[in-house]
């Protein structure tokens, strides 16, 4: 499937000059910055009315059968398909997950630990696993018996094997397992053991191995504990044993473990209560208080005020140093982005003339009818294209071009709401509960795997913006189509959960990392995945302007919440700052941004392109281009940083009209009038661009945008857009 995915995708790219994912705003005189509505209470945001439309259902043939690893009870509610424990339910179970600080890899009847190693290069870093701590129950009636999940939440994941219940919580220092019966277990390494210490109550046990790893073993009652070389067993016992590896071997790290060792946590959810925040809970049992790690994102947005950190206690992660929290409660708290329609400083009127005769000859093009491709993400981008020279023409307050747009938007948007499209259209797949196409439902690599809930955000992104544009221009065309509007924006922006929900909850949105995922139901050694941060942040951007479009204050506010924390990861993760520590020097010094992020890699190449292929990668973080794309991109020093990276890939032969324009768009950010000039020379641009979109950007650069701030470097990520 991967391979297909790949083959896909350099077809396109070879057939079009640039066809790869997204792109995209502006009246007389200029809109101000938008503020959020008004907030609605928690109640209200926790328990909305539903929107009881369905796409008709779809019979799949490729999508895999969730009631293998998952409990019955579990089969009655939508399932999630791009989790951070999705490997545990796909084909065998046996790829490792990465649930911070440990990968874990279950086999049958075994789980395995790793405190992993990370491998650097200049092309990508990756964590690297090794088989550090086995553990299974010795005389096990049906060795072969795969794992179950028994029990799931947004910070948590419960995986049962025979006798056995691990509760495996992301940021838990500790690997805990309930021993549901009286069974000998065994504890096994690929190490030797060098030395094993009990404490006199046997229940602690400290053992180092050859690789320099120190370890420690806790356990609720005594547990009577022998080894021999590499394996260790114990005679049989039930209740609670946590194993954790002490960080650099430190002792006084080790005490650290000591004293949190009682209090476990079994489950961890993450609330939206208070306004433009995300509180983490979890349930725990013991005594004491809870000890847990933040990544670095969230110690940037930790409300301080509540938990304690322990700066000191640290383990190494792909993701940044994860630092001790003591508490079993966090808040993070984020500003709001303002969410606006049109460019947030306006368009000087002397520019309206060349933005004006770019748009009658961009409208002119628009006919639904030559429309070849029946692609649901190469669709639902020409959707959002014409949605944006709307918006254009509404910023300038030239309306003469409206009438043809809003006949286009309604050609193309409607066959996919009401079901008429002849190539492809929605279903509702009932196995794990969301939407697929038709095409993706008979192939798994149509639709670049939207059957098998690849992209989900990315597509529907591209058309919740167009029926959000479309809703705003004709509110009685909004409310006919409501229904199916909401329905598809649910696929991706559920919050509730359950038996009486038709989809998952925030299906690609991971509530720990902060950031989406894209790869669906397919199975990956290095886990989860996301390419596009622009094209996600574009999906939940969109999702806000429906609000908008149909008064929703509700979808606003979570939309504008989960926008600014998918910006907040982007600027973590995916940009490279020359400066940055978080990732190894030899990966850092050639790369300003990441092509392909993994849970447990960081790729410089990308699903369609080569890590030369420069301005490929940042034209994948930077489509759509809208007007979120300037919080997007609001450190100007970094914007000359990866633009000066890329500039040198397009002397290359062959080189995209349409990728040599998102470098220009950016360029404009610092130096406008050069910018302008090489958008004008332009002979092409990226299928949901254009050149009214382009002068749109360029012209509502405001000349001193990078001026009045230190090195260029803008403080305050949100600028002008936050409230």
């Amino acid at each position: 499937m991967v391979l297909k995915k790949i083959r896909r995708r350099v077809e396109r790219i070879i057939t079009k000059p640039f066809k790869k994912p997204p792109r995209k705003p502006s009246i007389k005189p200029p809109s101000p910055p938008q503020s959020p509505p008004p907030e609605p209470s928690p109640a209200t945001m926790i328990r909305r009315p539903t929107h009881p439309f369905t796409f008709p259902e779809a019979q799949s043939t490729v999508i895999p059968d969730p009631s293998t690893y998952f409990t019955p009870n579990l089969l009655t509610s939508p399932l999630p398909t791009n989790s951070f424990f999705q490997n545990f339910v796909l084909k065998k179970g046996d790829q490792a997950e990465y649930i911070h600080p440990y990968l874990i890899k279950s086999s049958p009847s075994s789980l395995s630990i790793s405190y992993p190693s990370l491998f650097t290069s200049a092309p990508f870093t990756y964590q690297i696993f090794n088989a550090d701590i086995t553990i299974s129950a010795i005389d096990n009636h049906d060795p072969k018996q795969a794992h179950v999940i028994s029990s799931f939440n947004d910070l948590s994941v419960t995986l049962d094997l025979p006798n056995l219940r691990f509760y495996l919580v992301r940021g838990c220092p500790f690997v805990t397992c309930h021993v549901l019966h009286e069974v000998a277990l065994s504890i096994s390494t690929i190490h030797a053991i060098l030395d094993f210490t009990p404490n006199s109550s046997k229940t602690r046990y400290k053992f180092n191995l050859n690789n320099g790893q120190t370890w420690v073993l806790y356990s609720s009652s005594s547990i009577d504990l022998t080894y021999e070389m590499s394996n260790i067993t114990s005679l049989p016992f039930s209740g609670i044993i946590r194993i954790a590896l002490v960080p650099n071997s430190d002792t006084k790290l080790e005490q650290v473990l000591n004293e949190y060792s009682s209090c476990y946590p079994v489950s961890g959810d993450a609330v939206f209560g208070a306004p433009y925040c995300v509180e983490y809970k979890w349930d725990k049992k013991g005594w004491g208080n809870l000890l847990m790690l933040a990544n670095p994102l969230h110690l940037r947005l930790l409300d301080h005020t509540s938990p304690l950190i322990l700066d000191e206690f640290r383990y190494n992660s792909i993701d940044g140093e994860l630092v001790g929290v003591i508490g079993d409660s966090w808040v993070l708290n984020t500003n709001p982005v303002s969410v606006t329609w049109h460019s947030v400083k306006g368009i000087k009127e002397e520019s309206y003339p060349e933005i004006v005769k770019a748009l009658v000859k961009d409208v002119e093009g628009l006919d639904s009818t030559s429309i070849s491709t029946t692609s649901s993400y190469f669709y639902g981008k020409l959707v959002a294209r014409a949605a944006r020279l709307a918006l254009i023409a509404e910023e300038i307050g030239y309306l003469d071009v409206m009438p043809k747009i809003q006949k286009y938007l309604k050609d193309t948007i409607e066959p996919w709401l009401d079901g008429t499209f002849s190539g492809n259209g929605f279903l509702y797949d009932k196995s794990w509960g969301g939407i697929i196409t038709k095409q993706g439902s008979q192939d798994s690599g149509a639709d670049f795997g939207f059957g098998i809930y690849n992209d989900h955000h990315y597509h529907i992104g591209y058309f919740l913006y167009g029926i959000a544009v479309l809703a705003k221009l004709d509110p009685i065309w909004g409310r006919k189509y409501k229904p199916q509007a909401y329905s598809l924006m649910a696929d991706f922006m559920t919050l509730g959960r359950g038996p009486n929900t038709k989809y998952t909850r925030l299906r690609c949105f991971d509530l720990w990392k902060l950031h989406s995922w894209a790869g669906g139901l397919t199975e990956f050694a290095d886990g989860r995945n996301q390419e596009s941060t622009s094209e996600a942040v574009n999906a939940y951007y969109s999702a806000a302007l429906m609000g908008l479009a149909y008064g929703d204050t509700h979808l606003v506010a979570i939309g504008s919440l989960i926008l600014a924390m998918e910006i907040h990861a982007a600027q973590t993760w995916w940009h490279v700052k020359e400066d940055d520590v978080l990732y190894p020097k030899d990966f850092t010094s050639q790369n300003r941004v990441v092509g392909v992020l993994w849970a447990n890699k960081r790729d410089s190449g990308l699903w369609f392109a080569p890590p030369d292929w420069k301005e490929c990668r940042l034209g994948i973080q930077v489509l759509p281009l809208l007007p979120i794309t300037e919080v997007l991109f609001s450190d100007v020093e970094f914007v000359k940083q990866l633009v000066n990276w890329s500039m040198p890939a397009l002397g290359r032969e062959g080189v995209g009209e349409g990728w040599k324009g998102f470098v220009y768009a950016l360029e404009g950010v610092y130096d406008k009038d050069i910018a302008l000039e090489k958008i004008r020379s332009l002979k092409g641009h990226d299928d949901g661009n254009s050149l009214s979109n382009m002068l749109w950007w360029i012209h509502s650069r405001d000349e001193g945008d990078h001026q009045g701030y230190e090195g260029g470097y803008k403080h305050s990520w949100f600028g002008h857009y936050c409230h």
